[in-house]
């Protein structure tokens, strides 16, 4: 399937700085260039590498990471147009409820912007740290999705589940998405069955390619098994920086529309640039994506 591919930007996390003045040229600039969205990483804690001295994390103590929902927050104010994603947050290590709360304010203050992506993670140490099970992380995100939708469009939920358990309660303000969007990130089995039984779309963490195609081949498949239309699975792939000279990012666009991505953020992040550095890449691959 080759159609039109909503194209939005990641949020340059751990490069972009503190400075609220430049996230808000950030998320400015993506909507004047026309970008669809803009996405946003997460995590809550780094691990300290002292007495880890086998820490083999993309990230630890010292790596920055703004909170996606607060974030959202503030550029639901700044911003009238762009899609507020998260790409993905860890839902596991975080209270359900409060999660839908959040969410839902997010959605009311960004009048219907918001779109959920979750995932499992892999970082120990915040799940230690947050007070949450590592270990029972994959079963517990399935019943979170259940709950989170229910308490998205329904005024009062009376919900009784192997780990949350809410007696007649409800969150006020209701989003304006009734339900708010749910994605999924991640590549295991399991990950890609959950996406075609309860995803509205999936986060493919890997290039195009033939891994990318079987991944999808599967995700379609699952669908088709238990009455789903594929089709109404959406596809969201990355393509950054460090995967190439601009010169080869309309390939990497190319490919991904041929495996049948519904969107695509473009991520600047890798190769150490400044706040007003990132929004001149991604004015640069605007021109050259199109």
């Amino acid at each position: 399937m080759i159609g039109v591919v909503r194209t939005g930007v990641v949020f340059p996390q751990t490069e972009i700085g503190n400075d609220p003045a430049v996230i808000r040229d950030f998320a400015q600039t993506a909507e004047g260039l026309g970008y669809s969205h803009v996405l946003a990483f997460d995590h809550v804690l780094g691990a300290g590498r002292e007495h880890r001295p086998d820490w083999r994390g993309p990230y630890d103590a010292d790596t920055p990471f703004h909170e996606p929902l607060v974030l959202f927050g503030y550029l639901a104010g700044l911003t009238e147009r762009v899609e507020l994603v998260t790409g993905v947050l860890v839902l596991p290590q975080r209270q359900a409820a409060l999660v839908a709360k959040q969410a839902a304010e997010v959605d009311v203050l960004s009048r219907g912007r918001t779109r959920l992506g979750v995932g499992v993670g892999w970082n120990d140490v915040e799940y230690d740290a947050l007070g949450e099970n590592f270990h029972d992380r994959g079963r517990r995100i399935e019943e979170q999705i259940q709950l989170m939708r229910a308490l998205w469009t329904e005024q009062v939920v009376d919900f009784d589940g192997k780990w949350h358990h809410i007696p007649e309660a409800g969150i006020n303000p209701l989003p304006v998405q009734r339900p708010i969007p749910i994605w999924l990130g991640g590549h295991a089995d399991v990950v890609l069955r959950r996406v075609a039984a309860m995803g509205d779309g999936w986060f493919p963490q890997m290039p195009p390619g033939e891994q990318a195609r079987a991944a999808l081949d599967k995700i379609r498949r699952h669908a088709v098994d238990i009455g789903r239309e594929p089709g109404e699975i959406g596809i969201e792939a990355r393509v950054g920086v460090r995967h190439g000279e601009p010169e080869r990012w309309p390939e990497l666009v190319a490919a991904w529309r041929e495996l049948g991505a519904t969107h695509l953020a473009i991520n600047t992040m890798g190769l150490g640039l400044t706040g007003a550095e990132h929004i001149g890449a991604i004015t640069t691959f605007r021109d050259l994506a199109d």
